[in-house]
């Protein structure tokens, strides 16, 4: 069984990004084909809040705390009693998930009209928006036992050194929403529905081909499932003692999501769909860089963590964020320079128009700041969690939270739904800066200094990369390569991040930014073909 080592970090996240860069460009097209289907419409903004109401009761009881809970102890259980051991817990673990998941789903189901009325009430002023929203909801929430035992999966696999499948199984998700949308799309008026019914369905067809991805490399690891319910047992408990302070911050947060989709459907109609469509196309480097990094070093982290060897932990957590850093501030910049024609060259045509565009890439300009914070919290937050230490994340949790929904309040009425893109950003800013200060008095240290200056330097070749891209495509747009043409689009923005990426490329060099050396390195041998990729951690 290989786990990754301190200097494989890099590889094992790019082994997981190459995944995960696969999964989030099907998610890309998939909300092309959702722009070109149904563009801001009253259809997308009703599939959007309905998803949101199983979405964040998934991210309340299984994604987000239980990855922070399962996999330190799943990785301790195993490092300290071996694999029957931790087989015996995983499958505890998904006993009582589907247990209380599929009680969960079935009074969402039941309550689904309340709940859309909390959520969405303005959508009764609009006729038959709020049926809408109630039927989808209640079609999807099905999703949330099949995510759960998906990240359950997710975590063991991860635990065992295993990244690649567990990173692909989201590309599942897309792969069914963009089969639905174009096979069954056009039969949904034949039976008497509405289009973006089948959304609906590919949403439980996505969660169950998660499932199935990861199943067999599971068994393949010596897994077997059968019901197991054991509330006694000292793993079990652990784990929900854990999920417990991590589920009221997770409760936290989805109070801010309640927050902001109150006011976005507050605002003009598309709002929602605006806000959506712009939080996709950031979701792409959350994927790529946030959570791959997380996801290779959360076990490592575990693993020191159930020794007590806290010099590797602080060694970790410091090589990540460092290497973070060296990828999301350029992201980041890189999307405030270029995120109209992004947006433009993703989504407009059909019935995305370009009143659209601008609308959603102003909103991802708001959300391009906070992409430092998101994923700087997803190596953070589970740290605590190793740690054993589920409280800080909680409170920091929630006063990110309060900060959130007052930005929130405070700029909606100013600068409309775009306010709202901007609280939150500033609020996971804050959220990753607490944790930070807290964690490095928690480990006696964090490499400060070190991390320090690989930001401002990371930050001043950010700047002048996202200065050449802007330049570059202004300048193709005006006198090279002009025209509204898919194909003179595509050949601007492409143009403006390959100078982009050059610029940056020697910017880091001239500025001595090791861990981009590093992570660049890793990627061109990639690209030629010199790293052979596994899907063993040590890849």
């Amino acid at each position: 069984m290989t786990r990754p080592s301190g200097p494989s970090l890099t590889r094992t996240a790019g082994l997981v990004g190459s995944a995960t860069m696969a999964s989030r460009i099907l998610g890309l097209v998939r909300e092309q084909v959702l722009a070109h289907a149904f563009g801001a419409s009253h259809q997308m903004d009703a599939f959007n809040v309905a998803f949101r109401l199983p979405n964040l009761v998934r991210d309340l009881f299984a994604e987000g705390a239980m990855t922070a809970a399962f996999v330190p102890t799943f990785s301790r259980t195993l490092t300290r009693e071996g694999k029957d051991a931790a087989w015996t817990l995983g499958r505890r673990a998904i006993t009582a998930l589907l247990l209380v998941t599929s009680l969960i789903a079935l009074v969402g189901i039941l309550f689904a009209e309340p709940m859309t009325r909390a959520f969405a009430g303005e959508f009764a002023a609009v006729p038959g928006k709020f049926e809408l929203t109630v039927r989808l909801t209640r079609l999807m929430f099905p999703f949330l036992p099949l995510v759960a035992v998906s990240v359950a999966a997710m975590g063991m696999l991860n635990a065992l050194g295993r990244f690649f499948v567990p990173a692909l199984a989201p590309a599942t998700f897309n792969l069914a929403s963009i089969a639905c949308i174009l096979l069954l799309v056009p039969l949904m008026p034949a039976l008497g529905v509405e289009p973006v019914t089948a959304l609906a369905f590919a949403v439980v067809a996505g969660g169950l081909g998660q499932v199935l991805l990861q199943w067999p490399q599971l068994r393949a690891e010596g897994f077997r499932f059968r019901p197991d319910f054991a509330p006694q047992d000292p793993g079990l408990r652990e784990i929900l003692l854990l999920m417990g302070p991590g589920t009221l911050g997770v409760a936290a947060t989805q109070f801010n999501v309640y927050v902001s989709t109150v006011l976005a459907t507050s605002q003009q109609p598309g709002a929602v769909s605006w806000l959506n469509y712009a939080f996709r196309i950031l979701y792409l480097p959350i994927g790529l860089f946030g959570v791959s990094i997380a996801s290779a070093s959360l076990p490592l982290i575990s693993q020191h963590a159930a020794r007590e060897d806290t010099e590797a932990v602080r060694r970790t957590v410091a090589h990540a964020m460092r290497l973070m850093l060296t990828l999301t501030v350029p992201a980041s910049a890189g999307l405030l320079a270029l995120a109209v024609p992004i947006v433009r060259v993703i989504f407009e045509r059909g019935q995305f128009l370009p009143s659209d565009t601008q609308a959603a890439a102003l909103a991802l300009m708001a959300y391009a700041p906070g992409l430092v914070g998101y994923s700087a919290v997803k190596v953070l937050s589970p740290t605590f969690y190793a740690l054993r230490d589920s409280r800080t994340p909680v409170v920091i949790s929630v006063t990110a939270v309060l900060m959130n929904a007052a930005l929130s309040l405070a700029f909606v009425g100013r600068l409309g739904y775009v306010g709202l893109a901007l609280g939150t950003a500033l609020a996971s800013l804050l959220n990753a800066g607490l944790l930070l200060v807290l964690l490095r008095r928690r480990i006696g240290g964090i490499e400060a200094r070190r991390l320090a200056s690989t930001f401002v330097r990371i930050g001043i070749a950010s700047a002048v990369m996202a200065g050449a891209a802007w330049g570059t495509h202004a300048l193709l747009e005006a006198r090279v390569v002009p025209g509204p043409g898919l194909v003179a689009q595509v050949v601007r923005v492409a143009s403006a991040i390959g100078v982009a990426l050059v610029v940056l490329v020697l910017a880091a060099r001239a500025l001595r930014i090791q861990e981009f050396d590093e992570a660049a390195g890793r990627l061109l041998r990639r690209l030629r073909g010199r790293g052979k990729t596994s899907t063993r951690g040590d890849a």
